[in-house]
Parts: C-alpha cells; sequence; structure tokens
C-alpha cells in the first residue's frame, strides 16, 4: 500500500514538492553561510518525493544551533515552502482519494519550517529511535 501511495503522491504533487525544496537547497547553497540549510532541503527533497513509510523524529538533546537556524530558514525559504504544503492539501483534499496524500502534505509543514534538528527515519524503526534518541543514534 505504502508502494502505492507514494507512486500517485510523485504523480500527483510530489515531485513539484521535491523540485521547490531543490530550488530552496540550491538558493542556499550559493549564499555560502547556508549551506547547512542547503543539506537540510536536499534531504527533505529526498522525503518529499517518497513520503509513506518514513517518518520525521527531534534528535536528541538541546540544540541551539538549530533553534536560530530555523529561525534564519523560516525567514528565508520556510513560510514559502509551507505555503507550497497547503496549497497542494488543499488542492489534492478536493478529491476524496486525495485525502490521504492532503493529509501527508499538513505533516510535512512542521519539517517544511523547523528542519534543523529534525532525522528522516523508517517508519519501523521510530519507536526504536525514540527509546534510543537519549544515548545516541541506534
Amino acid at each position: 500500500m505504502r508502494a502505492i501511495l507514494n507512486i500517485i503522491w510523485l504523480v500527483f504533487g510530489g515531485l513539484w514538492l521535491a523540485v521547490g525544496y531543490l530550488a530552496a537547497a540550491l538558493v542556499c547553497f550559493l549564499l555560502i553561510v547556508t549551506i547547512p540549510f542547503g543539506f537540510a532541503a536536499a534531504r527533505i527533497a529526498l522525503f518529499a518525493l517518497w513520503p509513506f513509510g518514513r517518518t520525521i523524529v527531534d534528535k536528541p538533546g538541546i540544540n541551539t544551533g538549530a533553534t536560530v537556524g530555523n529561525v534564519i530558514w523560516v525567514l528565508l525559504c520556510g513560510i514559502w515552502l509551507a505555503i507550497g504544503h497547503v496549497l497542494s492539501a488543499i488542492a489534492m483534499a478536493v478529491t476524496i482519494i486525495g485525502i490521504p496524500l492532503a493529509l501527508a502534505n499538513l505533516k510535512l509543514i512542521p519539517v517544511s519550517l523547523m528542519p534543523l534538528g529534525k532525522e528522516i527515519v523508517p517508519v519501523d524503526r521510530a519507536n526504536d529511535w525514540a527509546s534510543t534518541a537519549g544515548r545516541g543514534r541506534p
């Protein structure tokens, strides 16, 4: 079922969302100071291509650098990517078949606004990751 949802997602919105993230990554790579944001945007672009079967979890520990970086990210790219997710979710929710895809779009909004300090993991390992988060990577 995940494969079918991923293929439908890719055709009806995932490709364009990934292109948006790649454009944000390119802009961030061009502005030398924002290269870490470019890596985060590229990582999320891959997630936006094939989201079903993977999830996003918080990295362990308190990272003030990620918090400051997320504020800068929201001002540079995050707000525009979040708007893209909202518009795509509205378009997908118009049809009954697109409702699960619209919900997936809405779940991507928090990571589009605050990508630093997040990790993309397989759904099967999300509980393992959360239980060992305080002790390092599983």
